[in-house]
């Protein structure tokens, strides 16, 4: 049987969602490997709306499972109904509305809260031990819900490159172990289950962020 994958968005737009070219990589690659993804996203309020022209936030009030559902073309079910028993793995994808919408890692860094049904979900997916995969910025959420975990964000040296490295500090000081990759590594944490890439934590060419992200979802599928 196909093996069934939640995959949690955050919105539809880098600035202020889920990053697109990410999420549609990850299910581009689940697809490929047979899998049979299930899209999930939080009933709530974004954080704000940010005009992806002009770079600077709107008064504009948008719903993050309505955003989500761009990106979904429609299938996609409220984060609140995921159920761990009927699924093999979970991916998060990245963009600022992990950080703003399902966490305040934006605003608080390493001293954030967590949405609780995302928190919920992380650790519901941890406790039966199964894998969970997280690119680009999402690393974040289980750096705070499990210390001592082992992730990668990239580079922890900031650089025009790597021009948010100071995430993998911030990670650090939770006491999680930081790992430096390529974005077309993942690092894999076998203790706790966990997949990470960088994505675009990395100024690269898209075609090595989807291939970072390919690596990621496969080694997901075999932990599954």
């Amino acid at each position: 049987m196909a093996k069934r994958v939640a995959v949690v968005l955050a919105g539809c737009g880098v600035f202020d969602g889920s990053e697109i070219h990410e999420a549609s990589a990850v299910l581009v690659h689940l697809s490929r490997e047979g899998a049979q993804a299930e899209v999930y996203a939080p009933d709530v309020p974004q954080m704000h709306v940010v005009d992806h022209v002009k770079g600077q936030p709107t008064p504009e009030q948008r719903n993050v499972l309505v955003e989500s559902a761009r990106i979904a073309r429609g299938n996609i079910k409220d984060l609140a109904k995921l159920d761990v028993k009927g699924l093999d793995a979970l991916i998060i994808p990245g963009g600022f509305g992990v950080a703003k919408n399902l966490s305040t890692w934006a605003t608080q860094g390493k001293n954030c809260s967590i949405s609780r049904e995302v928190e919920d979900v992380l650790r519901a997916f941890h406790a039966a031990h199964k894998p969970i995969g997280l690119c680009c910025i999402s690393p974040v959420l289980a750096a705070k819900i499990f210390p001592g975990c082992e992730v990668t964000v990239g580079h922890d040296t900031e650089c025009e490159q790597w021009p948010y490295a100071k995430t993998a500090e911030a990670m650090k000081e939770l006491g999680c172990r930081h790992v430096n990759s390529q974005v077309t590594e993942v690092h894999v944490d076998a203790r706790n289950r966990l997949v990470t890439t960088s994505a675009f934590m990395c100024n690269a060419p898209i075609h090595d962020i989807h291939d970072g992200i390919g690596k990621m979802v496969r080694e997901v599928l075999r932990l599954a």
